[in-house]
């Protein structure tokens, strides 16, 4: 018989990579950016390995997610143990990892934040939030952010505006966006010039009433905008908002699907404001490149949805092995204490991303929190898309994968997440890389013009 918790050897494949990407040609749906041209063997730490041989750094956590780096020890035992002793359930059915983890994760919480939903994506979890908010508050209008990111399915892309609107049909009805507070090109300003967010938050909401029918339901918003261009709101922006829903009958959900959990150099990027929302979505860095996400609110919200029948019944809600997964994240996070790690490490990087700043002219601008830092590229003669492209093409040419999403109009903008487990060195080393790659592609184009 074979033993459980022993991988079985790997299968055979084709060595030619002229096949592979024959068969991806052939037969594999295309979903977004194009696919990064190397054949991925294998993950472990801050580096993923390819078939070729290569060694690259993984600068982007993955899909923002493994926090932990890949194939972390703790992770992969896990995985074994868990799988080996009950990984899936009838979605009615409880185990301990998932009432753990729920314990857990309200405990890592401030008041009164402690009930727990847990799912699989982020796209799930604000589905399911967004479905939460309108139930309870009888309303069905939700606001949202216009570079916003909050997933792909039915209400999360009503409420993302960043890309993927066009083509599809009419979106639900009653979202509506408002403009992002962003200090580096602000749109309304004071009398010295800068943002004046609070006249802009004004405005927006005017607009808001203008067009609700009275149906407003929940505002979504990530602390950092992330896909948006790594846009920190303004301190003191979240009590504000959080002041307009309450005056509206609202509701306010934080999406921390990238910012949660120690990435920020806090457990959670609300922490900062001292604002708590009436609903928080966790996904991404809860399984640290898992499957798993989180929603988390309060017992008053979860009892009226509760009361009206709420409904979100899926295959994989309260699944027991990435449930003990997330409790696996959590001692490590913990244990190791990573918010502190990641203060530390965001503190290099950021030191680092405003050197290559100031040794090129090409660098408009450097923001993020902690180790979610982004770099922006200006240029008055090419289009910062092609000049984000090329520079990503020499980082992977040189040994960095960042950049995960070229998104037109912010393809120029780098959202940098190196893994919360990461050297100095090998923050140290992706500056290196990141500092050649944007002096290159700064020369060429000089020599182009």
């Amino acid at each position: 018989m074979t033993d459980l918790l022993t991988p079985p050897e790997a299968p055979s494949r084709p060595t030619d990579a002229r096949a592979f990407w024959a068969d991806a040609d052939a037969h594999v749906l295309r979903y977004g950016s194009p696919f990064v041209p190397e054949i991925v063997d294998r993950a472990e730490g801050s580096f993923v390995f390819t078939e070729s041989g290569r060694k690259i750094l993984d600068f982007t956590s993955g899909q923002m997610s493994a926090i932990l780096g890949h194939a972390h020890p703790e992770i992969v035992a896990t995985v074994r143990r868990q799988v080996g002793r009950l990984d899936h359930l009838y979605s009615g059915m409880l185990s301990r990892p998932v009432v753990d983890l729920s314990r857990r994760l309200a405990d890592s919480l401030p008041a009164p934040l402690e009930k727990v939903l847990l799912l699989s994506t982020g796209a799930e979890s604000n589905e399911a939030a967004i479905r939460l908010a309108k139930l309870v508050t009888g309303g069905h209008e939700i606001v949202s952010f216009a570079r916003s990111w909050h997933g792909m399915t039915q209400a999360a892309v009503g409420a993302t505006y960043s890309a993927g609107r066009r083509g599809y049909g009419p979106a639900a009805p009653g979202n509506f966006a408002i403009p992002v507070p962003f200090e580096h090109r602000p749109d309304v300003v004071d009398a010295d010039g800068r943002l004046d967010w609070r006249r802009q938050l004004d405005s927006a909401f005017d607009l808001v009433d203008a067009q609700s029918t009275g149906a407003l339901a929940a505002c979504i918003v990530e602390p950092i905008l992330s896909s948006g261009g790594v846009i920190e709101l303004p301190l003191g922006y979240l009590a504000a908002l959080k002041t307009k829903c309450e005056e509206r009958g609202m509701l306010l959900i934080l999406d921390e699907a990238q910012t949660g959990l120690c990435r920020t150099g806090q457990w959670y990027a609300f922490e900062r404001d001292g604002v708590v929302p009436d609903i928080l979505t966790l996904s991404k860095t809860l399984g640290a490149g898992l499957p798993l996400a989180a929603v988390i609110t309060s017992a008053e919200i979860e009892q009226t949805a509760y009361e009206r029948g709420f409904l979100f019944f899926t295959t994989h809600v309260s699944d027991p092995l990435v449930a003990a997964v997330g409790c696996t994240v959590l001692d490590v996070l913990e244990r190791e204490r990573l918010d502190v790690r990641a203060g530390v490490l965001g503190r290099q990087l950021r030191a680092g991303l405003l050197e290559i700043q100031e040794r090129h002219a090409v660098v408009g601008d450097v923001r993020g929190r902690g180790l979610l830092q982004g770099v922006e590229l200006e240029s008055e003669s090419t289009d910062t898309d092609v000049l984000g492209a090329a520079v990503t093409r020499r980082c992977l040419e040189l040994g960095l994968h960042m950049n995960i999403v070229q998104l037109p109009g912010v393809g120029g903008i780098f959202r940098i997440a190196p893994t919360l487990t990461s050297t100095e060195a090998e923050i140290a080393l992706g500056l290196d890389m990141l500092d050649q790659a944007i002096g290159e592609v700064a020369a060429e184009q000089r020599a182009l013009r």
